[in-house]
């Protein structure tokens, strides 16, 4: 995905992040559902993604197919997605995968109280990945198109028996609905998405000199109460830094440009 379907991912992920917060698995199962429903629907695909067609009007074509069979809350993703502009149809359905995959993960956060939610979620899916790309009979069993579904979802899930309701529900996407890839390349999809929102909980910070035990505690409870949830901080010297301290949460960096927010951790961390 490049251009301006790129962007408009961002844009369409920035939007959700509001929702994340008090997110349940039925609204990830109703975005799956809606992209099972497009990818069976090439002439729905294209009509959403034609150019020449109105934001308003792909709008409306989403309210009308999707009113009183999924949630508000759904509709209104959905209809988000369509109101923006995508390269080519099928990116409008890897941003609604990606949409729905990350709704399923925040849950995992949310209920794993952030990073320890998400690195179990990791582990069940990276378990799924290693069991099934070690035996070529699985592969066959699980990207059999004519198999019946029933029997393959069974097959994934025995593969991970203590695995959690999230992992549960996109191992169970990735086998039935693999969209061109194998169920485990799939898989392996949702693990780096995984990684992304990891990213949230992670702190790297670069400073001139090595931080006493006191001053890094005063730089962690000052990050801490900057993002507003308990990050691990990773903090690396780096004697050619300008401006004294960096830091990356995420897509975020702060450094010496950001002269407010920088003069505030310093002074936590001076003794």
């Amino acid at each position: 995905m490049a251009g301006v379907s790129s962007q408009s991912l961002v844009e369409a992920r920035h939007e959700l992040e509001s929702r994340l917060r008090g997110a349940t698995l039925t609204l990830s199962e109703e975005l799956f559902g809606v992209l099972d429903a497009l990818d069976s629907n090439a002439g729905l695909r294209r009509a959403l993604t034609d150019p020449n067609r109105e934001g308003k009007d792909r709008v409306a074509l989403v309210d009308q197919l999707v009113r009183g069979r999924i949630s508000a809350e759904a509709a209104e993703i959905v209809k988000d997605l369509a109101g923006r502009r995508w390269g080519k149809p099928r990116d409008f359905g890897d941003a609604l995968e990606t949409l729905a995959a990350t709704v399923a993960i925040a849950v995992a956060e949310n209920r794993g109280q952030g990073l320890e939610g998400l690195e179990g979620l990791e582990n069940d899916l990276f378990s799924f990945i290693r069991v099934v790309e070690s035996n070529h009979d699985l592969q066959r069993a699980l990207s059999e198109p004519q198999a019946d579904s029933g029997a393959k979802s069974a097959l994934a899930l025995k593969l991970v028996p203590t695995a959690g309701d999230e992992a549960r529900l996109l191992i169970r996407q990735a086998v039935l609905s693999p969209r061109g890839l194998r169920p485990s390349a799939l898989v392996n999809r949702f693990v780096e998405l995984v990684a992304l929102r990891q990213e949230r909980w992670i702190a790297n910070v670069s400073v001139t000199r090595p931080l006493s035990d006191e001053q890094y505690a005063r730089l962690a409870s000052g990050l801490n109460g900057l993002y507003g949830r308990d990050l691990k901080v990773n903090v690396t010297v780096d004697p050619s830094l300008v401006g004294g301290v960096r830091v990356k949460v995420g897509d975020e960096v702060v450094d010496s440009t950001a002269v407010t927010r920088l003069s505030e951790l310093r002074r936590m961390m001076t003794v």
